[in-house]
């Protein structure tokens, strides 16, 4: 085998063992990889795999227990420890069962079964949060990487005329000490371009974090979300964070329903076998045992009473709750409208009008009418236009994501 097939190979395997974590992603293919890894939604899964399988034991009988014993064993008198010379000691052997209530198996149950619908409705929500979180992440990180292209094509634009100056000194066009403004503009807007390589390392972890790809490279358009707050409005009711507290309502009702079941007596059974000496004939026994909760009003109303607490905390945390989303979608859409005519006006006034100057500038320092201080002064105006006009888009972007995802009334 020759060498290049070797590397041919060897690069091959390589490949095909990162295609999952390499390569372009895209909007879509990032909120795939998030459902797919994120370990916060694998968690609440998990949570919702561990409600079911405890729900076969919900209600059950408890364990039997044995009992092994000896009985009437003389310890003194006469026949102390000689039990072979009495009719009275045997060895003994039993099974006893505890049987609670019937209200309190089934209230058990029922607690069983608000545990699996809170897990799984947990695990919506989350599913939603990681949704919402990861198209943030994925638009942020798409951002970042534009404002420093943004940046560089300014600097680059300044840094060819910075070059022309010591021409122009030589010609006596420009004051020696305009060079020094070219080269002070130049480090400022290094500078910024310092704060935006970290802004694109930040927004990049940040999305490795719901993915769990180690390299994202963003690819694709960003996704142009229509924001209809009729339609958000209307979907209020069927949030799941809204069903996930609702969930939670149901268990505390259920922890009711077990409390009020203590009032009733629970129930037991035992049977016995006594074996005595060969000379004397063995007993069986059997009996019945009944709990008597006689102190109701020390024991089980004050249970009660604090598992109705519990429930009517929770249906406030439910009002509680729809008046935050309410409130929240309100906000948001009045921000988005806000964002939105603030993005419009730096896209089609300022931005424009900061190219106007420069070219205006520009063809002035060419003219010999303005100096390269001015020059600077323009570019680094141009700069802040273009990266104030992507901050406001990429808040238009991030709101639709937002409102659209988290207000939706189905699965996107």
């Amino acid at each position: 085998m020759s060498r290049y097939t070797i590397l041919s190979a060897a690069l091959i395997a390589a490949l095909t063992t990162t295609t999952a974590t390499a390569g372009p992603l895209t909007f879509d293919a990032a909120l795939a990889a998030a459902r797919g890894h994120a370990p916060s939604l694998r968690a609440r899964t998990l949570g919702a795999d561990s409600a079911r399988a405890s729900r076969g034991a919900a209600g059950a009988l408890p364990d039997p227990k044995l009992a092994l014993g000896v009985d009437s064993f003389p310890v003194s008198g006469p026949l102390a420890f000689e039990p072979n010379r009495d009719n009275f000691t045997w060895a003994r052997v039993g099974l006893s069962q505890d049987i609670p209530n019937a209200a309190k198996r089934h209230a058990q149950q029922a607690r069983a079964d608000t545990d699996i619908a809170a897990a799984d409705a947990e695990a919506v929500a989350e599913a939603r949060t990681v949704e919402v979180e990861t198209a943030i992440a994925w638009i942020t990180l798409a951002y970042a990487e534009r404002r420093l292209v943004a940046l560089d094509a300014v600097r680059g634009r300044l840094d060819r005329l910075v070059r022309t100056s010591p021409s122009a000194v030589s010609a006596g066009s420009a004051r020696p000490a305009q060079t020094l403004a070219g080269r002070q503009g130049l480090a400022a807007l290094d500078d910024r371009r310092d704060e935006l390589v970290s802004a694109v390392a930040r927004a990049r972890s940040d999305l490795i974090r719901w993915t769990g790809d180690p390299t994202p490279a963003v690819a694709g358009p960003v996704p142009d979300f229509m924001v209809d707050p009729a339609q958000l409005r209307s979907a209020l009711d069927r949030n799941p964070m809204l069903a996930a507290i609702a969930a939670r309502v149901g268990q505390a009702d259920a922890d009711v329903r077990l409390a009020q079941a203590d009032r009733r007596p629970d129930f037991g059974v035992d049977v016995s076998y006594q074996r005595r000496d060969p000379r004397f004939g063995d007993y069986v026994s059997a009996g019945v045992t009944i709990g008597l909760p006689l102190f109701k009003s020390h024991r089980q109303d004050p249970l009660i009473a604090a598992r109705v607490a519990d429930a009517a905390k929770q249906r406030a945390q439910q009002e509680d709750t729809a008046r935050q989303l309410a409130a929240g979608l309100d906000a948001g859409l009045a921000d988005h409208v806000m964002h939105h005519a603030q993005w419009m006006r730096s896209k089609e006034t300022l931005e424009p009008l900061a190219r106007e100057r420069v070219d205006l500038e520009t063809a002035s320092y060419a003219g010999g009418r303005a100096g390269l201080l001015d020059v600077v002064d323009a570019h680094s105006a141009l700069a802040n236009a273009a990266l104030e006009t992507l901050d406001r888009e990429a808040l238009v972007a991030i709101d639709g994501a937002r409102l659209t995802l988290t207000y939706r009334s189905d699965p996107r």
